[in-house]
């Protein structure tokens, strides 16, 4: 037993000692075990290290450590935390030569954090807001096509958010509602699934209106752009 006791004794000193050398490291120090662990993709600790680093404001280190936690959230898949620290770094350093890197990375945050088009899509507008601000900070970026892409996947998302939106108002038997959100997609004259559903419900409320002169006409739209969709196919005994 007394053994044991010396022993465990042995283990809280080791533990202490270890816990001393980590708190008396230096920040040049910390930031090298960092970038180690960091290229390691050892991004967990290597976060812990660049938030002590960060705490020392007047750091020459403190730029580097705070948009390594960003990139280490990022490839973790930690989108919020990444994007806050992306956001932090262009309060504290907008003059530094990460930030263009920071404005997008905040953007395709926002896109990664954003939810399927049924549900709200408050987090893809602002991936919208903020690629838009990175291309007209940074118009010559080699990352301006890819945040026009992600600008286009964002607002494909609100298109469709407008379909869900007019079915779920369809299904609830709410027809103004419903037609209203649909005109709107097809109203963007896209061709696509989206609006091939979109024309269908739009002639198909019509007709539940008894608008038929419009209702022909919104179906000749459709015939003219689907004509074998199975959409299609059902409308026309309407209009025989």
């Amino acid at each position: 037993m007394k053994r044991i006791m010396i022993l465990f004794v042995a283990i809280i000193i080791l533990v202490a000692g270890c816990a001393k050398n980590k708190a008396q490291m230096s920040n040049e120090n910390k930031l090298a075990l960092a970038d180690q662990l960091f290229a390691a993709k050892k991004y967990t600790r290597a976060i812990k290290l660049y938030e002590e680093i960060s705490y020392e404001r007047k750091s020459a280190a403190t730029a580097k450590a705070v948009i390594r936690q960003a990139e280490g959230y990022f490839n973790i898949n930690k989108f919020t935390d990444s994007r806050l620290k992306y956001t932090q770094f262009t309060s504290m350093f907008p003059d530094h030569a990460d930030v263009a890197t920071a404005y997008y990375r905040i953007g395709v945050c926002y896109y990664e954090e954003s939810l399927g088009p049924q549900y709200d899509q408050s987090e893809t507008s602002l991936c919208i807001e903020a690629l838009r601000l990175f291309i007209e900070k940074f118009p010559s970026d080699k990352r301006y096509s890819e945040a026009l892409d992600y600008i286009r996947k964002a607002q494909y998302k609100l298109i469709e958010k407008k379909y869900y939106n007019g079915y779920i108002y369809y299904k609830m038997h709410d027809y103004s509602a419903a037609l209203m959100y649909f005109q709107e997609v097809v109203e963007l004259g896209n061709q696509d699934k989206i609006d091939k559903k979109s024309l269908y419900y739009t002639t198909l409320l019509l007709i539940k209106q008894g608008n038929m002169t419009v209702a022909e006409s919104t179906f000749n739209s459709m015939k003219a752009k689907y004509p074998g969709a199975k959409e299609t196919k059902r409308l026309s005994k309407y209009f025989r």
